[in-house]
This record gives C-alpha cells, structure tokens and sequence, in this order.
C-alpha cells in the first residue's frame, strides 16, 4: 500500500486539529456556559468592530444564515450581544457585543488563548505563517469554487 500524499492527508488532519481545538474549547468555556461555536460568534463581533449586520457576520464565520440565528438568540438571551435597528436603513439590524459580552470576552478570550499557546507550543512562528498561507489559499480556491 502507497503511503498517503500530503495532499491525501490534508482535509483529514485539517478536520481532526479543527474537532480537537473544538473539543477542547468547548470543555475549558463549560462552566461558563459558552461553546467554541458562541465564542467565535463574539470573536467575530467584536474583531468586526461591532455594527455587522447577520449576513456580514455569517459571511466571516462561513456558516449559514439558520445556524447563525441559532447562535445569536442563545448570545442575547445571557444578554451578550444585541441587535440594535441601523439608523440609515430601519429594516436592518446591526448586532453588538453589549458591555456585559465585552466585559465577558476578556476571560474568554484569556481560556482560549491559553489552550492556544498549549496547542501551539514547539511550533515556530515562521511555520505557523506558512500554514496560515496555505489555510487562505485554500479559503480562496473554496470561494472561487462557490462562484464557479
């Protein structure tokens, strides 16, 4: 038997590092009644800089609109995040982070990136930005073949 190409590997390991990171998150923010998935959500928001309407923050975290729903009902119902009506056009509702979710970020900011200085540990920076070169080129050629 041929032992696997990189290229064979590659959405395997991908799919395995993304679970583990999932799993792990999701287990460090449980007592504080956050997923990786409500986490995100906010890291979204808040590197968005608050004021994305549902479409733009569904469109940074590529997932779908019904799931995302999903999410910010369960953020605002702990009173974490808002949707407030966009002065220029009324129907729409651009969504922020209330103070309590600020205030709330910065511990869960704090787990995250401890267990990502874990994970990441023996890793050099220079291979950590060709990895992250290769993870855009491959979210590029994934939207190219959206559009195709």
């Amino acid at each position: 038997m041929d032992p696997q190409t990189p290229r064979d590997q590659f959405p395997f390991t991908n799919a395995r590092v993304a679970r583990c990171w999932r799993k792990l998150l999701d287990e460090r923010l449980k007592d504080l009644g956050v997923t990786q998935a409500r986490w995100f959500t906010m890291v979204c928001l808040q590197r968005g800089g608050g004021g994305l309407t549902q479409r733009e923050l569904a469109h940074l975290m590529t997932i779908e609109n019904p799931t995302l729903v999903r999410l910010l009902d369960s953020l605002e119902e702990q009173g974490l995040i808002e949707r407030r009506h966009c002065k220029r056009d009324r129907r729409v509702r651009l969504l922020y982070l209330t103070n309590a979710g600020e205030r709330f970020m910065s511990e869960l900011n704090e787990r995250a990136n401890f267990l990502r200085e874990k994970m990441l540990k023996g890793i050099e920076n220079n291979d950590l930005e060709v990895a992250l070169r290769v993870f855009e080129r491959v979210m590029e050629n994934s939207v190219n073949l959206k559009n195709s």
